[in-house]
């Protein structure tokens, strides 16, 4: 039998990928045109709702209620119980599946079935596609919105069927009896110490000794050592070699001071961050420049890549890979799809990360990395706010950093219990250009959390005025 006849498709847009900034973009497109394609590879429902944001924080918090039954006894209430992890995954798929992914399905399932186009695409010459081996895509714009997939080294090439990743960690039946964590990074901390509270023997194996997310040096440092008087943390070092027998998955390991250990684990999670999938695009036909590297070059403002009508969203950038970014992603590459050639830059929000450990780390704005030789006041308190002393969770530090010369507040740092919820108040402040004094204007509640950055932008403030009266003098 002959093989059927290639397809194809004429278009004025592509979005290729169907993810939080391709679900984006294709609300922006689709009010303004029906000449539009979203191609999706693989199963439709976002990064964030499947393997991302949501099972992470269902996991997060049923080790949180574990947590709290060994240390309730500080208060006074003696509790016990044990953890059915069997039903901890139960119920955590159960959520992600019928609320978080069938909402993003049920949108996806609205859109028009000749928007929608299954299979993995690859550029085959300048605005051509090829999907799968049966369609051919030519259109006008391009936006490449395909998302990123975990990197793992080929260290653990005979590890393999004991590695779990981000991707795949949430479909275990049972939790295992010991895991190594590959990484000190947002993911492998979050989910690291939810394994460990939710009972299992688990090991964080570091590469460079950095929480990625902090860049002040005392603030990397209280946090490693925060984190690791719950965790078994080796936060510098490399992987030598890994082997498989019938005991499990042993991991070589090569500290610092150059002492060569190994340990077997049931579980590998290798969480050393995510490779984009613009790789598997085959840029090289598009007539853009592509480096050595795979690194992706564009425009923040308007996400344009190299100086053709092709856009770029989401977690395939590697630039912020947070879901709110993504969708801001989105929406800015099909506005100027939609303008082209007259793009439109747009102004992009401040910058906002929390993870969500225990204690949690946020950073708002600047970071002091980018703010170091700029002419900055820094306020900087620890974590111990009455509300943080009630909760018996005093331990961490939150660092503001002011414009010496207007008040106006740059960016923060925080490291400390519920850390989320002031993060968003200095983003909003942030946002709207505001100084110190200005926020100080608010009312703060008797005892709330809030009072600690009250507390925290009077030291900025004090600070700024004593820079002021410095100059003044000289």
């Amino acid at each position: 039998m002959s093989e059927p006849a290639m397809k194809t498709m004429n278009v004025e847009y592509a979005i290729i990928g169907a993810g939080t900034a391709g679900l984006g973009a294709y609300s922006r497109i689709s009010r303004q045109t029906d000449s539009l394609v979203m191609i999706q590879d693989g199963p439709y429902g976002t990064t964030c709702a499947r393997v991302g944001c949501m099972p992470s924080k269902l996991m997060i918090t049923a080790a949180d209620y574990a947590h709290h039954l060994n240390t309730s006894e500080f208060f006074g209430v003696a509790a016990t119980g044990r953890v059915d992890g069997r039903k901890v995954f139960e119920r955590l798929r159960r959520e992600r599946d019928n609320r978080f992914v069938a909402n993003n399905l049920r949108y996806v399932d609205k859109i028009p079935a000749h928007h929608k186009l299954e299979g993995r695409a690859r550029f085959i010459g300048p605005g051509r596609l090829r999907v799968d081996e049966s369609v051919e895509v030519n259109a006008k714009k391009f936006i490449l919105a395909c998302g990123s997939r975990p990197a793992v080294s080929e260290v653990f090439e005979p590890v393999m069927a004991r590695v779990l990743t981000s991707d795949t960690v949430f479909e275990l039946e049972d939790l295992p009896r010991s895991v190594a964590v590959i990484g000190t990074g947002v993911i492998a901390l979050e989910l690291g110490q939810a394994l460990h509270r939710l009972g299992v023997e688990t090991t964080i194996y570091g590469r460079s000794g950095r929480i990625n997310a902090l860049t002040h040096p005392a603030m990397q440092q209280q946090a490693l050592e925060l984190l690791g008087t719950e965790l078994d943390i080796y936060p510098v070092g490399k992987v030598v070699s890994t082997r498989e027998d019938a005991e499990g998955a042993w991991i070589e390991y090569e500290p610092s001071n150059g002492q060569r250990f190994t340990k077997v684990f049931d579980r590998v999670l290798v969480a050393t961050g995510r490779i984009p999938n613009v790789d598997r695009l085959g840029m090289e036909h598009t007539g853009v420049d592509v480096s050595e590297t795979g690194a992706v070059t564009f425009d923040p403002q308007t996400m344009r890549r190299s100086d053709l009508p092709i856009f770029i969203a989401g977690d395939v950038t590697d630039h912020l890979p947070l879901w709110h970014e993504a969708f801001d992603e989105g929406r800015i590459a099909a506005d100027n799809a939609l303008n082209y050639p007259n793009l439109m830059p747009a102004k992009r929000r401040p910058p906002l990360m929390v993870a969500f450990t225990d204690p949690q780390i946020a950073t708002i704005g600047q970071s002091f990395r980018q703010l170091e030789g700029q002419e900055i006041v820094m306020g900087d308190l620890p974590f111990t706010s009455p509300r943080h002393v009630v909760w018996n969770k005093d331990q961490g530090r939150i660092q503001v950093y002011l414009d010496a010369k207007t008040g106006v507040i740059l960016g923060a740092e925080l490291l400390g219990y519920k850390a989320e919820h002031l993060a968003h108040l200095l983003a909003l402040a942030i946002t709207h250009g505001m100084t110190a004094e200005q926020v100080l204007s608010m009312p703060v509640y008797h005892p709330s959390a809030e009072e600690l950055l009250r507390d925290v932008l009077i030291n900025a403030r004090d600070k700024c005025r004593r820079y002021a009266a410095d100059n003044m003098s000289h």
